[in-house]
């Protein structure tokens, strides 16, 4: 029995990749990641589909995947990627990777006039077929191990289907004259980078409750935004998930009991930083 897919968690199974990458000119390409709990996206999977069957690499795990960088950069295999952005941002963030002839579903269906660009509207409108993702996949923790079944099912989804994707779509940008003008489009999009997220200066006033605080306590406001902010980001975590808004302006407006706002776990560890802010003591 020939398995479509494999989780690359040993050496025979990476030796199986490479010899299979190394015969491929074609390589389908996608990631997942939790950009929802942390402050920084966090890779937590790397899918790619070869000539002969898939295969799933965690970058989570001790496996060094630096020779992916190898395949990547050849300007001889073409690496599908829907909406491609994000997925080169973190792997060139991880990594240091460089990509060259990519082609991004996405950007070629918006090229070629269609509306809805999620990947299930693109399988179904160039193929003919239905794509049914899980909701509560696409939510799952991607961060956590080990990884369910149904979850790694869900990772491969998303490369089984793109190279007959690009195969449409690149007979109907032949077809259109695009070629030329996806080719501008995509090697744009090969040259994103990531950024560090950068605080809103002016967040702090858009905060609910901004309008009804005295002008002193619109200080101590931006005061503790920007010092959530640089926490946030120190710990890696989501900046709602570290401290909401809502407690932010419960701070402020509880004066002397502001501890009263927090869970004991958090005034312990970060109590005296809150006392200087809110009393300046």
């Amino acid at each position: 029995m020939n398995k479509t897919w494999f989780l690359v968690d040993n050496t025979k199974k990476l030796q199986r990749a490479i010899d299979d990458f190394d015969n491929s000119t074609v390589l389908s390409v996608d990631t997942e990641y939790d950009s929802f709990r942390y402050f920084r996206e966090k890779l937590c999977l790397i899918q790619i589909r070869a000539q002969a069957a898939a295969y799933i690499f965690d970058p989570l795990d001790k496996i060094d995947l630096s020779f992916l960088g190898k395949y990547f950069a050849d300007r001889k295999i073409v690496k599908i990627l829907h909406a491609a952005d994000n997925d080169i941002r973190l792997l060139k963030r991880d990594y240091n990777f460089v990509f060259e002839n990519i082609f991004d579903t996405h950007r070629a269906a918006y090229l070629l006039g269609f509306q809805q660009l999620s990947l299930e509207k693109m399988i179904h409108q160039f193929l003919g077929l239905e794509l049914k993702k899980s909701k509560k996949m696409q939510r799952s923790r991607w961060d956590t191990r080990p990884l369910a079944d149904e979850q790694l099912e869900y990772g491969v989804q998303d490369v089984a289907y793109l190279p007959a994707l690009y195969e449409e779509q690149l007979a109907q940008l032949r077809k259109k004259s695009l070629e030329d003008t996806a080719g501008e489009a995509f090697a744009k999009i090969a040259a994103c980078n990531w950024q560090e997220k950068t605080i809103d200066k002016k967040g702090h006033t858009k905060i609910a409750s901004y309008a009804f605080l005295n002008s002193e306590q619109k200080d101590i406001l931006k005061k503790l935004y920007i010092w959530r902010f640089q926490r946030a980001k120190d710990e890696n975590r989501a900046i709602f998930m570290f401290l909401p808004d809502n407690s932010l302006a419960d701070l402020v407006q509880s004066g002397n009991k502001w501890r009263e706002v927090l869970s004991p776990e958090k005034v312990k560890l970060y109590g005296d930083e809150l006392e200087q802010i809110i009393n300046g003591k």
